[in-house]
């Protein structure tokens, strides 16, 4: 069974819009227009993966998100109280992003990937929920069925160990590396 531009739309999309709503209420400065940004950003992404899907859904949805908002700042050519502040937190600089840096965006998320998919699995889980599902430690816990103590363990030990893996990944390597993991153990026993 194939999966259609739909199917694959509902499940890495449109599960994404309450994480997708919250980020728009919170840095776009006109929260009657959040719903109509929402569905332009849904069209712009569905028109895109009509031709080719995404690898990365999630940082794709939100990339879009970034550079719609930033593109409609700039047509409309309003400046509202604290656009300042909303374009930092955008951390968009698209007139100042270089091909290089784009590239070197694209290895560093490529790496976290790896060292990602390399956790055990139960803190892979654990990190998964905490981090990009944003469950509170609590709701980690009654859903793993385990004591928040052993949740918030898998998140340090998840955190250094992709800590370390990037680290090893990265030009500087072993000393820092070294370095990190001593810390780690210092900090968490």
């Amino acid at each position: 069974m194939t999966d259609t531009l739909e199917n694959w739309f509902a499940r890495e999309i449109l599960a994404l819009e309450p994480m997708l709503v919250r980020y728009l209420l919170r840095v776009w400065p006109n929260r009657d227009e959040v719903s109509d940004l929402r569905q332009e950003i849904y069209v712009k992404v569905f028109e895109s993966a009509q031709h080719t899907r995404p690898t990365l859904p999630k940082a794709f949805l939100f990339a879009t998100a970034r550079n719609l908002m930033t593109d409609r700042l700039r047509r409309n050519r309003i400046i509202f109280i604290g656009a300042r502040g909303d374009l930092d937190e955008l951390n968009v600089l698209v007139d100042e992003i270089s091909p290089e840096h784009r590239t070197t965006n694209i290895q560093e998320l490529q790496r976290l990937a790896v060292a990602f998919d390399d956790l055990p699995p139960q803190c892979r889980t654990v990190m998964w929920l905490r981090k990009v599902e944003q469950m509170s430690q609590k709701e980690v816990a009654a859903k793993l069925g385990v004591q928040e103590k052993a949740v918030e363990k898998q998140v340090a030990r998840g955190m250094r160990l992709l800590t370390a893996a990037l680290l090893a990944a990265s030009p500087e390597g072993t000393e820092e590396v070294e370095s990190a993991i001593a810390a780690g153990e210092r900090e968490h026993g």
